[in-house]
């Protein structure tokens, strides 16, 4: 291992590694850090004991809230990250996403950069993940250079019934964009252990398969897992970031970089930055406007299974099928909704981790006839809610949601769309602070360094060195899965980087 590189980039997840993929062959040494540790590949990555009741792939670790109660946090400390068990979903926000949006809760701010900036690198991202969709179904879709890269997914005969009786009400289901590999020749078998498992194939375009292991053939590019990074240091200006100082195995030591990328995920990006206090930057690195750790959003979101007591549902696939037609609203309700997607198949183990005192047999009933959907819909940025470091590096979260008359609606509206259907049964479960997959916000990007953290190519605007590529630069989460947007900032900032070089 070296002691000084050209760029280290802090974090392996959608946004870290698909930078390092990009820059890999620039001819830059870079330092790749990941504070977990490989994600083994072994029978356990398919158990649902394993993963949902036992946790085992989760961090034994504690975040709080603003009232000092602990919780675990949705959050993986792998190698490639959260997308090691995410759901796979690559989907693009959509056109108005990037302009200022009145919904019936507030207002969501605009970007400083538009879709069109962004479009290039939404085309380079789908083909990065070897995303699987289908053009012209989606009324809100917005517009595309090129098709999807790879077709899509097809549905199961009951996904595909559903489909059928939705678009008789009118409505347009649309096939979900999803990052599983369909390829021909593909490692895909299109499991039931996909949404919320690893991949024991590495077969879902998670950042370990597309862009950690194939960086790695570079030999500019090192990887040190097991390392946490606990402060960033500056020369005496504060002006320049010149380490990063490290631990692991419980030994503390700094490398030095040229450019120093964070990218740990909105609240640990955060918490790094305000542990990186010092002399020129009393309240947190890079924290003069204050805004380090504000506006923290992580979506209103809810479960919702769709029963039939007779029909059973022997779909293995389910993730196939998503609706927008209430994403910026409907005729008596003018504002934005959210988007509602398909959920990998639930199954009882799963249910009962959830619902330990309900009898098995019941959940099993449950689960083998239902459909299973995820709603989400927009919360909107709040300077209250933020992230804090406390003593002991304690992360503490202070999280009120807002916006919640929209998402009250689309859950109702989803209900009725079902029942018509023909499921009477509706059982939904509202997800609380400790489902933070969708976390960002925490820095967000802009052109005035009194409002923002980050300039529009994620750079610190008081620390000339220092980028933050993770979804911390989103100004506003729109309604949909951020994996894809995070993977095409990466790709932006990746080609400004070199310009820069």
């Amino acid at each position: 291992m070296y002691q000084s590189y050209d760029i280290i980039i802090i974090g392996t997840g959608a946004g870290g590694a698909t930078l390092a993929h990009a820059l890999k062959d620039s001819g830059a040494k870079v330092l790749l850090v990941e504070r977990g540790d490989y994600l083994p590949r072994e029978p356990e990555n398919w158990d649902v004991k394993a993963v949902f009741s036992e946790k085992r792939y989760k961090p034994k670790e504690s975040w709080y809230d603003d009232r000092g109660k602990p919780f675990s946090p949705g959050v993986h400390y792998v190698v490639g990250g959260n997308t090691k068990v995410y759901g796979a979903v690559l989907i693009r926000f959509r056109e108005q996403d990037f302009e200022e949006l009145v919904h019936e809760g507030g207002t969501s701010p605009e970007w400083p950069v538009t879709y069109s900036d962004f479009e290039p690198y939404y085309t380079k991202a789908e083909e990065h993940f070897f995303v699987h969709g289908k053009n012209g179904q989606d009324p809100t879709e917005p517009s595309r250079s090129k098709s999807f890269p790879f077709q899509e997914v097809p549905h199961e005969p009951t996904i595909e019934q559903l489909a059928s009786k939705l678009r008789l009400q009118g409505l347009h289901p649309f096939y979900l964009p999803v990052g599983i590999d369909l390829r021909e020749g593909g490692r895909c078998i299109r499991c039931k252990t996909c949404d919320g498992f690893p991949c024991k194939l590495e077969a879902k375009a998670d950042a370990e398969v597309c862009g950690v292991t194939p960086t790695l053939e570079s030999p500019d590019v090192e990887l040190l897992t097991r390392t946490f990074a606990r402060r960033i240091l500056t020369d005496p200006s504060g002006r320049r970031a010149v380490a990063v100082e490290l631990e692991r195995d419980g030994e503390r030591f700094e490398v030095r970089g040229e450019t120093i990328v964070v990218s740990c995920g909105a609240v640990n990006s955060a918490a790094l930055l305000l542990r990186s206090d010092s002399t020129a930057h009393p309240a947190g690195l890079a924290n003069q406007s204050g805004l380090v750790g504000r506006n923290y959003m992580v979506h209103n979101s809810t479960f919702l299974m769709a029963v039939h007591p007779v029909w059973q549902n022997a779909t293995t696939f389910q993730k196939t099928l998503s609706i927008n037609d209430f994403y910026f609203g409907k005729r008596d309700f003018p504002y934005p909704m959210g988007n509602l997607q398909m959920l990998g198949k639930l199954q009882a183990d799963m249910l009962k981790a959830q619902k330990a005192f309900v009898p098995k047999a019941l959940l099993s009933y449950i689960a083998d006839r239902s459909v299973d959907f995820y709603l989400t819909s927009e919360d909107l940025p709040d300077p209250e809610n933020r992230v804090t470091v406390g003593r002991n590096g304690r992360i503490q979260i202070r999280w009120r949601p807002n916006n919640l008359e929209a998402h009250r609606q689309l859950v109702q509206e989803t209900k009725r769309m079902l029942k018509r259907a023909g499921y009477p049964i509706i059982l939904t479960q509202k997800m609380g602070i400790e489902t933070n997959s969708h976390m960002c916000g925490t820095m967000r990007f802009g052109t005035d360094p009194v409002t923002s953290v980050l300039d529009p190519y994620c750079q610190a605007h008081t620390v000339q060195n220092l980028y933050v590529v993770d979804s911390s630069f989103f100004p506003s989460s729109a309604a949909v899965n951020p994996a894809l947007t995070i993977a095409a900032q990466a790709l932006r900032v990746a080609d400004h980087i070199l310009k820069e070089r």
